[in-house]
């Protein structure tokens, strides 16, 4: 095919909470598409639920991103976030990738994340404070989408509240495609890997019931990959659920019955961020997938050495998979979205990020009834350049 003649992806969306069109074009006509990746390199893109489902359950299909005919998803050298060392330490399939899934799993149980909720409630009051005694309108994803995940990463981690700016700069240079240098990024990485060292060293030395002392509890990790693990979690669990924060409001907000539903009846946050999930327009590249044999998915041969991307954003709006597909509906359940992936791959923190966005849903209709978008919602504007997909800011009023 000619070099022109591919679409380029990801695909733009018309406004920062609107899908693209191509979306429902793709599943209906073309669900596995080839495209243009920003590296110029080609690849496959999946828009149908049930592909993207299968692909994400399907051993065959890796995420062995380094190996030498891969797609580049960018044309840095780096390869961003995909391509780290972090990427190379973590066992990415078989029995060993499923042993530390469970011993950080461990981590994130409904017991702890129970004990934990608390303490996230009284985060997000203070930061709710704060926000009102800034005055309006303000930025609701600097002053509560943004600290709030850093907050419990951070805590997680055992890390110091004073060093908690140094991990936000980290993490948005690992998972930027296009805002930072080379050179920046090669530094800002090896300050990380350089912290999160001496930070293993410490809890090596003294020991504490936090996610990486319980690790070196167990004894099984080693050194490098107890780095990688600190830095997996920063990356993944602070901008995916700082974006989805900011995500979340906005589409609530911007349509006035939505966020009015949720303050009469509040019992339904729960389902409303299920929904919130699946809705999501733009959740940024989706999950890319390399395969070493040839496959077959949606009836088309893909051969050995393809680069598939999976469009979560795409699959969950897939109207054979959800009645009223392209309806918000807060009361939707069941709702078994792909926002979090599937099979054995599926995010790790997905039950944290499901307390965050749920415990942030509740103290904001408790505490600021009257919020509303301070910008017409078709002016908000996306973060361009990220991995994960998400709004510049959130500006809001109430």
């Amino acid at each position: 095919m000619a070099h022109e003649a591919l679409p380029n992806y990801p695909i733009p969306n018309p406004t920062a909470l609107e899908p693209p069109a191509e979306w429902a074009e793709l599943r209906r006509g073309c669900p596995v598409a080839p495209v243009r990746l920003p590296s110029g390199d080609r690849a496959v893109v999946l828009t149908r639920y049930a592909d993207v489902k299968q692909v994400l359950s399907d051993p065959r299909f890796t995420r062995r991103l380094d190996a030498p005919d891969a797609a580049r998803i960018t044309d840095s050298e780096s390869g961003g976030v995909f391509n780290t060392e972090m990427a190379a330490v973590l066992p990415d399939s078989g029995p060993e990738h499923q042993r530390w899934r469970q011993q950080v799993g461990r981590w994130f149980t409904v017991k702890r994340l129970n004990a934990l909720r608390p303490a996230i409630e009284a985060m997000a009051e203070r930061l709710v404070d704060e926000l009102v005694a800034g005055g309006q309108p303000a930025d609701l994803k600097a002053a509560l989408g943004f600290p709030l995940p850093v907050w419990v990463i951070c805590d997680l981690l055992g890390v110091p509240d004073a060093d908690r700016d140094r991990f936000a700069h980290w993490s948005d240079t690992l998972l930027n495609l296009t805002r930072y240098t080379e050179a920046e990024i090669g530094a800002a990485q090896a300050e990380f890997v350089a912290y999160m060292r001496e930070h293993v060293a410490a809890k090596r030395a003294e020991p504490k019931d936090d996610l990486l002392g319980t690790l070196i509890a167990g004894g099984e990790l080693s050194d490098a990959q107890l780095v990688a693990t600190g830095q997996g979690l920063l990356v993944a669990g602070h901008e995916t659920t700082a974006n989805m924060i900011g995500k979340m409001v906005g589409m609530l907000l911007a349509d006035r019955g939505r966020w009015e539903r949720l303050v009469a009846d509040p019992s339904l946050v729960r389902t409303a961020v299920e929904e919130v999930l699946r809705f999501d327009a733009n959740p940024g590249l989706g999950m890319p997938r390399y395969i070493t044999e040839d496959a077959e998915v949606g009836g088309e041969r893909l051969p050995a050495g393809s680069t598939v991307m999976c469009s979560m954003g795409a699959a969950n709006r897939d109207e054979t998979a959800f009645d009223r597909a392209s309806e918000m509906d807060l009361s939707r359940s069941p709702n078994p979205h792909l926002a979090f992936g599937a099979g054995a791959h599926s995010c790790l923190g997905q039950a944290l990020a499901r307390t965050e966005l749920q415990v942030v849903l509740e103290v904001l209709v408790r505490r600021l009834p009257g919020l509303e978008l301070a910008v017409a919602p078709e002016e908000l504007n996306r973060v361009e350049g990220l991995v994960v997909g998400g709004l510049r800011d959130v500006p809001v009023r109430w």
